[in-house]
């Protein structure tokens, strides 16, 4: 017996030499440990050290667990208390449009940027087109009226001061309205006869009828067609800043919220050449949405690990603070004369239900914008009558937004299985304007309702929407647990959800809505290592999340982003 039993512990011992052997020999392997990494996975353990081999996680435990990573001769990072968490995942974003102000002129106000009135708009466009050849277009993006001095929107002639030599628009930073100056009216040949169309609106002089400038939804449209196309160069631009924001915020996957086929096109020839650094998953719009179904735009992606098409996006409504979300009730001070203005559908309802029943029965994700709740309505008859008509397992429609969402229509969102996905820092940037103009406190209060959808144990995420407003998903992790507005109140401390919840809504519950939760999303072994370093834990401190800085992001196990040391 002694024997045998020294020949087995033999081989064994060489089976473990062999073993680390092999791990000397393959693929690049980290070892993290001596910090808190939340594994967001199904129990949400926090453990004390990870190994990483390749572009994947290999084991996740206690120091014991990835020893034999150590001892394969593993680089080995000491977190010294520092936290690691899974990459951050974008569940609504319209990536690259981050970095879009590599080539626009910045119009934000604070708290996000500097303009404060419309003399100071204009000197920015001024200032812009003085480096723009005559007759090329002057575009501007992310100003607001509400927080404007004067308290409105410039209109065409306030533009024309900036430049009569340029097409002049301005994007509003809800992305819903533009303003456009006499030069690029006529470029979009809009004038006194032009009618307003079906989802949209041309605002007008009430005393000459005259078009002001104004242009909401559809009619904003031609514009959005003749702007979004920049030159080969502008756009590497836009990529690389967007792309060095998003990993700079930890984001690891990124989206584009309502691609067009020259989105897809372009960024599968980017990261066909691997200059995308990060992953980003694309929705393709209405209109690309119909290029593939008939089958004159196809869509390749190089590599689906890195990029691949996920959901179908309708916009069934417009925005709140523009007055555009459509309400079952109407706005707490509205925006004319009209004390029962409710906003309006982008999507007629019955239109509304035939495209959706389309799409879902072609066999794709679904994901509708709706922030107003008579539009809520509306997505929730459409998700309904299509799973009705074409019954399937694990559809996950998506409703995009979600923001005024009462709780009968959270039961069915919940019956139905729709994902909500919050745009939770609307209680930080606008939660003041939300209680005071637009819903009344009441409404406000109630707005993102994430505890509503948790205590119905409906699975959600919470989204940025950059670059309505910039990628910062600390912010809003810290926005959805704390609920509080630029000017310090607290807006529905009764929708407040945990630290750990939260986090999960940007991390394995994004997953899940990409119908990516296999691969990505949780630290667990076997899944892809994109991973993020913040300078501390954030369930140690719930009120100051905002103030964790980002350290190091990891995708596919190399680090693509290390923070300056501080002075």
């Amino acid at each position: 017996m002694t024997g045998r039993r020294t020949v087995a512990l033999t081989l064994a011992s060489l089976a473990v030499a062999l073993g680390v052997a092999l791990l000397a020999r393959g693929p690049r392997r980290v070892v993290y440990r001596g910090g808190p990494i939340l594994t967001m996975d199904a129990k949400s353990r926090v453990v004390s050290a990870l190994a990483v081999v390749g572009d994947r996680i290999a084991a996740v435990g206690d120091e014991d667990e990835v020893r034999r990573f150590v001892d394969a001769g593993a680089r080995v990072v000491d977190l010294q208390g520092r936290a690691l968490l899974p990459g951050f995942i974008d569940a609504h974003g319209h990536f690259p449009g981050a970095g879009i102000y590599a080539v626009m002129a910045d119009l934000n106000s604070p708290p996000i940027g500097d303009v404060e009135d419309i003399e100071g708009l204009l000197a920015r466009l001024a200032a812009k087109a003085s480096h723009t050849k005559p007759g090329a277009w002057v575009v501007g993006m992310g100003y607001d009226d509400t927080l404007l001095a004067e308290g409105r929107h410039p209109t065409r002639v306030d533009l024309d001061r900036a430049s009569r030599e340029h097409p002049v628009a301005i994007w509003h930073v809800s992305g819903h309205l533009a303003v456009a100056n006499g030069l690029a009216l006529e470029r979009l040949g809009i004038d006194r006869s032009t009618p307003d169309p079906e989802g949209g609106r041309i605002r007008r002089d009430p005393e000459t009828g005259e078009p002001d400038g104004v242009l909401e939804e559809e009619a904003a449209d031609g514009l959005q067609a003749q702007l979004l196309q920049p030159s080969l160069l502008d756009s590497l631009r836009v990529v690389r800043r967007a792309s060095a924001l998003y990993l700079a915020a930890g984001v690891t996957t990124a989206q584009n919220g309502y691609a067009s086929v020259a989105h897809m096109r372009g960024l599968a020839w980017l990261s066909r050449l691997g200059l995308l650094p990060l992953r980003v998953v694309l929705w393709p719009g209405e209109v690309a949405a119909e290029a593939l179904l008939d089958g004159s735009f196809v869509f390749v992606s190089p590599d689906p690990r890195w990029l691949r098409r996920g959901a179908v996006k309708l916009i069934a409504d417009g925005s709140i603070q523009g007055y555009t979300g459509y309400l079952s009730r109407p706005y707490h001070v509205p925006p004319g004369d009209d004390p029962g203005y409710r906003g309006y559908p982008r999507i007629p309802r019955d239109a509304l239900i035939r495209q959706v029943g389309r799409y879902h029965a072609q066999g794709l994700q679904v994901a509708v914008h709706g922030n107003g709740d008579a539009s809520i309505d509306d997505i929730l008859d459409a998700f309904e009558a299509a799973q009705r008509a074409h019954p399937r397992e694990d559809a996950r429609p998506v409703l995009i937004h979600a923001q005024m969402a009462r709780d009968d229509q959270l039961d069915r969102m919940r019956a139905l299985g729709v994902i909500p996905s919050f745009f939770s820092l609307h209680t930080y940037y606008w939660g003041d304007r939300h209680r005071d103009i637009f819903m009344g406190p009441e409404r406000a209060a109630r707005m993102s309702p994430a505890r509503g959808a948790s205590e119905r144990g409906l699975r959600f995420t919470i989204h940025t929407d950059a670059p309505v407003v910039p990628m910062e998903p600390l912010r809003l992790v810290w926005a959805a647990v704390n609920r509080r507005s630029t000017s310090g109140a607290t807006i529905g401390a009764d929708q407040r959800i945990g630290v750990m919840q939260a986090l999960r809504a940007v991390t394995i519950d994004a997953a899940y809505q990409h119908f990516e939760e296999t691969d990505k999303g949780s630290l667990e072994p076997g899944k892809l290592a994109d991973l993020v370093v913040l300078d501390r834990s954030p369930l140690a401190d719930p009120a100051h999340i905002d103030r964790i800085r980002v350290l190091e992001t990891v995708v596919g196990g190399r680090s693509v982003y290390r923070a300056e040391r501080s002075p």
